[in-house]
């Protein structure tokens, strides 16, 4: 076995809710339970639309702004507040800039385009050689297209490469087409596991 590269999720993994009050607060004030209303701003048609590029971003906010009956001043505040308690793991991203340059590494998302800037500005798109965005390939995991598409920009087999999510079915079509996978649940979880298979590799 020759492990060249790692990819990893962004939100869920690399980015983690911290901080749910946000969140809480506009559930409380809307009257819906906070997963509900994570649902509604991930789980929609035009959010999945908008994850594989078939609908423009901001339709998929004006969708939600009406499904929660808010005013356009309301939804911007709530679009804000909805990623407030939002943050990258520093131990995590300190974990894939020490990859490096042993391995290559990828970011590999299920997104929208705004996501290039949003890691622009938390200056975490240095942490990769390639990003892997589904808005961008026009399919999300766990359509085996996207991750064919990460092994081809990184030039990698299947096997020469590990994949880290915290969505089974993801994890699933990962290892289906070969990669080696870990299903995330916590950072130090991730680094046995990581180093677990690195070691055995040699």
């Amino acid at each position: 076995m020759t492990l060249r590269a790692v990819l990893v999720d962004y939100g869920g993994v690399l980015v983690r809710t911290w901080d749910d009050s946000p969140r809480r607060a506009w559930a409380q004030r809307l009257g819906l339970e906070v997963g509900e209303l994570a649902r509604i701003v991930f789980e929609s048609e035009t959010a999945r639309l908008a994850a594989i590029g078939k609908l423009d971003e901001a339709e998929h906010w004006r969708w939600v702004a009406q499904r929660l009956g808010l005013s356009p001043e309301e939804a911007a505040a709530f679009t804000f507040d909805f990623f407030a308690g939002d943050q990258a793991d520093p131990e995590l991203a300190a974990l894939i800039r020490d990859l490096r340059p042993r391995y290559k590494t990828g970011l590999l998302s299920n997104c929208w385009p705004s996501l290039r800037s949003t890691l622009q500005h938390q200056r975490l798109d240095g942490l990769f050689d390639a990003l892997i965005l589904s808005c961008e390939v026009g399919a999300a995991k766990p359509d085996p297209r996207i991750y064919q598409e990460a092994l081809r920009q990184l030039g990698v087999a299947p096997h020469e490469a590990i994949f880290i999510d915290d969505f089974p079915a993801n994890i699933e079509g990962a290892r289906t087409l070969g990669l080696h996978t870990i299903p995330f649940r916590d950072t130090p979880s991730l680094k046995q596991a990581l180093q677990a298979l690195m070691t055995h590799d040699g």
